[in-house]
């Protein structure tokens, strides 16, 4: 599954094998250097680096959504269950938000769809982790309906299903997506509209930067406005 990360895997000791099998009976304490998350373009890419303390498993919240986010990156749920496992044994964080979303995941490649909609509800998650875990949401119950029906969803289908399963507010924030654009953003490009619906380049990037837009979307959404009017306009003059 996408979770948005790139990962630097340029570690002093690979955090993988903290979840190898001769390891599994031994305490672990987990240490990061890397505090930080590096942006590079539109992606975060993560540098840690580990160490193994036998004598007293300690686990910040930050140690976990580190090792998670590596997991699940690469794709490996039997780790990350394990992973898991280990901090909730006795770990206070075992409930924090970075082992709620780490378990979703686990949840969801195990095909348990009962218990990943049951975390995603456990309570209200940051903005930060909203778009994927909506993905899997909605990825979710797409599959448990073409299981139900032994074909593919079309278009139509996946509507009917967001209709029927809305998102919870624990991680949607209430704004709703028309047109794949969010509120505020139609009611801005429509004021826009009514004052000029020939923008400047310049009007078009202010709009772009007060909706979080890209300037060809807004040119768009003004081109395809203009040709709405005018199919409209032809029509009542018949």
């Amino acid at each position: 599954m996408h979770s948005g990360f790139s990962l630097n895997k340029n570690f002093s000791t690979n955090i993988y094998s903290l979840l190898s099998p001769q390891m599994q009976s031994a305490p672990i304490r987990l240490e990061a250097t890397g505090e930080t998350s590096i942006e590079s373009g539109n992606k975060k890419s993560w540098a840690c680096s580990t160490h193994i303390d036998r004598q007293m498993p300690v686990f910040s919240e930050h140690h976990i959504e580190l090792v998670s986010e590596c997991l699940i990156s690469s794709g490996q749920p039997e780790r990350l269950r394990r992973f898991l496992w280990a901090v909730s044994k006795d770990q206070p964080v075992g409930d924090s938000e970075a082992a709620l979303v780490a378990r979703a995941y686990v949840y969801f490649w195990q095909k348990d769809f009962d218990s990943l909609y049951r975390v995603l509800q456990m309570r209200n998650f940051s903005k930060k982790n909203h778009e994927r875990l909506q993905s899997l949401w909605r990825i979710a119950h797409y599959l448990e309906a073409e299981a139900q029906r032994g074909r593919p969803l079309g278009a139509v289908g996946k509507y009917r299903i967001r209709r029927k399963f809305p998102l919870p507010r624990t991680i949607w924030d209430g704004e709703q997506n028309s047109y794949c654009f969010r509120e505020h953003a139609r009611r801005a490009l429509h004021e826009a509209y009514k004052k000029n619906p020939y923008p400047t380049a310049k009007e078009k990037a202010n709009l772009a930067a007060e909706t979080s837009l890209s300037v060809t979307q807004v040119s768009n959404w003004f081109k395809n406005r203009r040709q709405r009017v005018r199919a409209s306009e032809s029509r009542k003059s018949r």
